[in-house]
């Protein structure tokens, strides 16, 4: 925001309230918490508006499990409170990894099945050229069994395909589970007659023991189609997991009425800059941080996590619903040599550190007390309360999905005397080559 008083300055802090909160730990305020409005520019989707609201909470002498007692008490009672459901606790855990590897999101809707399945040994020694292709380069085969899926027509398929590749993929291989010379089986009753096999464009390039490999693996049943994709292992998990939950809908399959919490802990603390939201943040190696750099790492890294960037998981936690990420929070660095390291590490120098971040480390000269916080979006809550698939039901002026508000026409062309007011000025478009 620029500032009038002091023209040509702005306030900025990209990490508000984070900070805030952990120098009030400093200071001895050890139980925070507040109802903030927050403003925040990034990309919109159903469950994410450029203004929303949330709980703030930060808490000293902490850890994971006081954040999960206090987060599962306030939801079992705000469940019961509001529409008379009683939650079972404790809501289950699972790691980052294994939520990427069964469910290809760090958001899992745990209401249906249809869990991923990796075909990397499967395939090993595959003739399938695109999946010998891709895991020769270190990616992954992956598989999705549709319960019911076999009644899908080749056009259907077709459309899947297609949207496979808007989300960037190369394509979209399938496959029907049937049972085979089922067709000239006469007097055979349905769910007799000879194993199971798969009709697929790619059964012919498959052996009978990929194609057995392919049915234990995905759990794919008489009826059931499978579907694969293939890529680097990031990008086919999530590709494949956006596909379980679309397909789920599409289908049908989500239970009504279902609300199964999640806690999805021990996340990376870097990612690779090729996998990265914002590669040009990455350091000089080519990480960049998963979440911010003052979450803490899991102890048995502190001593090196220099040396092994890509094992290094965080104390961080999100809790998730359906499908949708209500909050996340973490137990945070509390050491001035350690929040230093992790700086150097992401190519912030100790002057740079001095001038972004210079009042958090000199509060903790002072001394800092273990401390750990998070935030829930109230916003978020009230739409899976009301039963609402996106959070503009439940704001009062919400934006569009281009961010414009409709009632006063914002954001609108610049006014030149307003911008000279706080001493700005507009720097001409960058011409597209």
């Amino acid at each position: 925001m620029p500032s009038r008083l002091q023209p040509g300055e702005t306030y900025a802090l990209p990490q508000s309230p984070q900070l805030f909160k952990q120098l009030l730990m400093v200071a001895g305020v050890e139980r925070y918490y507040q109802i903030a409005r927050c403003f925040r520019d990034e990309n919109l989707r159903a469950d994410r508006q450029p203004e929303f609201t949330q709980l703030d909470l930060e808490l000293s002498f902490g850890d994971e499990e006081d954040i999960y007692a206090v987060m599962e008490e306030m939801f079992v009672e705000l469940w019961d409170e509001v529409l008379g459901v009683q939650l079972p606790t404790p809501f289950p855990r699972i790691t980052f990894e294994e939520s990427m590897r069964r469910f290809g999101s760090d958001k899992p809707d745990l209401r249906f099945a249809m869990e991923l399945a990796d075909l990397g040994e499967v395939f090993a020694d595959t003739e399938v050229g695109v999946f010998k292709g891709v895991l020769g380069d270190g990616g992954s085969v992956i598989g999705l069994a549709l319960p019911g899926g076999g009644d899908l027509t080749r056009k259907q398929f077709d459309t899947w395909t297609e949207w496979a590749k808007r989300r960037g993929a190369k394509g979209l291989a399938w496959g029907v589970v049937e049972r085979s010379d089922s067709e000239h089986a006469e007097g055979v009753e349905a769910g007799e007659g000879d194993a199971p096999t798969l009709r697929s464009p790619l059964t012919k390039f498959m052996s009978d023991a990929e194609v057995a490999g392919v049915l234990a693996e995905t759990g794919a049943a008489v009826g059931d189609a499978v579907f694969f994709g293939a890529g680097p292992t990031r990008f086919a998990r999530q590709l494949m997991g956006a596909l379980r939950n679309t397909l789920a809908e599409d289908r049908g399959l989500i239970p009504a009425d279902r609300w199964e919490f999640v806690w999805v802990v021990e996340p990376p603390m870097f990612d690779p800059a090729g996998e990265s939201d914002d590669p040009t943040a990455a350091n000089s190696a080519g990480w960049v941080p998963n979440h911010h750099p003052f979450t803490a790492p899991a102890p048995q890294f502190i001593d090196d996590f220099e040396q092994r960037p890509g094992e290094v998981t965080t104390r961080a936690y999100d809790i998730v619903l359906n499908g949708v990420e209500l909050a996340s929070g973490s137990v945070r660095i509390h050491d001035a040599d350690l929040q230093r390291r992790v700086f150097r590490f992401l190519g912030i120098s100790d002057e740079d550190a001095e001038e972004k971040f210079g009042f958090l480390l000199r509060g903790f000269r002072y001394g800092v007390p273990p401390h750990c916080g998070i935030a829930p979006g109230l916003d978020r809550l009230v739409m899976l309360l009301c039963g609402e698939d996106t959070i503009r039901e439940v704001i009062a002026f919400p934006k569009t999905q281009s961010g414009a508000d409709p009632m006063t026409d914002a954001p609108a062309p610049h006014d030149e005397a307003a911008l000279r007011d706080v001493g700005l000025r507009l720097l001409p478009k960058p011409v597209k080559a």
